[in-house]
């Protein structure tokens, strides 16, 4: 992988198209052109058999010219950077920031290709190619340009192993928040391919792992806990958090609580607004006075007074207390 840097600072990881895939795309783009040439050679042969020497060698030169120099500068320019060899073999030329190349781009490519493939039939493209880091002949060097491979082959991911049933939800509460993706993609790569590994080497690149982890949560590696577990188990709890935070599941939860903090008393009727209003406006000495007269009236309490029927009570508004 080749990381371009574009112009607004953003990295990309792209794969350079190596001599064999290119030689390919170049030899299919050979074959085509070669054979319009042939077939607008011959045509022009039949239509300009009146003519004289100089004007035949005169058309033939610029054939010549039209079709194998200038017919993949117009193929580049149009489709961006992918010619009919190039997309065959699944490759596509950009330039050095990974943008589409432009008839600037494509000209240069195309004239310096004359001399590098046509009239040294390939040695000079296939040598600068080798020995270049990321495939380039002359032509990309001096156009600032680069072939990369478009169909890359998706890689399976590795299965990550899930924790022991003893670790689950252990650690629930633990801070995962200073734990940087570079640490977390060695995780994961060490808990997909750890059977490949050899035992003692797994183990130490396993408390390795651990300790960073450890030291990045602020939470010691707990006694008694193989690594290898310990690191299975806090991967298992990020991807819980991120499966919450995805479908939602925490905001419901935390209504859960807040509605069962606030029980209703069996049999009482519901508690309105427009009920509880008059009875705080009253203030402290409506309280005090309807104390007063149920001390006088026999000294029960509210919560000793017999609970009313639905019946029975009146429709002035009013909530006798449950």
């Amino acid at each position: 992988m080749s990381e371009l840097v574009t112009g607004e600072a953003v990295a990309l990881e792209l794969r350079p198209a190596r001599l064999p895939s290119r030689a390919l795309a170049v030899l299919l783009d050979l074959v085509a052109t070669v054979a319009v040439y042939v077939a607008v050679t011959i045509a022009l042969v039949v239509s300009t058999a009146s003519l004289d020497e100089a004007a035949r060698t005169a058309l033939s030169i610029a054939t010549f010219v039209l079709v194998l120099v200038g017919g993949p500068i117009a193929v580049e320019t149009l489709s961006h950077g992918r010619s009919l060899g190039k997309m065959a073999c699944g490759l596509r030329v950009v330039r050095d920031d990974g943008g589409p190349i432009r008839f600037r781009h494509a000209l240069v490519r195309g004239l310096i290709g004359v001399i590098e493939i046509l009239m040294t039939f390939g040695v000079v493209a296939c040598v600068a190619s080798f020995v270049s880091a990321r495939g380039r002949r002359l032509g990309d060097v001096f156009a600032g340009t680069l072939v990369v491979r478009e169909r890359i082959p998706v890689a399976r991911t590795g299965f990550v192993p899930p924790p022991p049933p003893w670790l689950a939800g252990r650690f629930s509460g633990l801070d995962l928040s200073a734990v940087p993706d570079g640490l977390w993609l060695a995780v994961r790569q060490y808990l997909t391919r750890m059977q490949q590994l050899d035992p003692q080497v797994g183990w130490s690149m396993a408390e390795r792992l651990a300790s960073d982890l450890a030291e990045r949560t602020g939470a010691p590696v707990p006694q008694g806990v193989p690594p290898a577990a310990y690191l299975a188990a806090v991967v298992h709890e990020r991807q819980a958090r991120e499966a919450r935070r995805a479908f939602g599941s925490e905001s419901s939860s935390s209504a859960a609580p807040a509605a069962a903090a606030a029980p209703v008393a069996e049999g009482a009727p519901p508690a309105y607004a427009s009920d509880a209003a008059p009875a705080a406006e009253a203030g402290p000495a409506a309280g005090a006075a309807s104390g007063a007269a149920v001390e006088s009236s026999g000294g029960a309490r509210p919560s000793e007074s017999h609970e009313v029927p639905a019946g029975e009570r009146p429709g002035t508004g009013f909530v006798p207390p449950a």
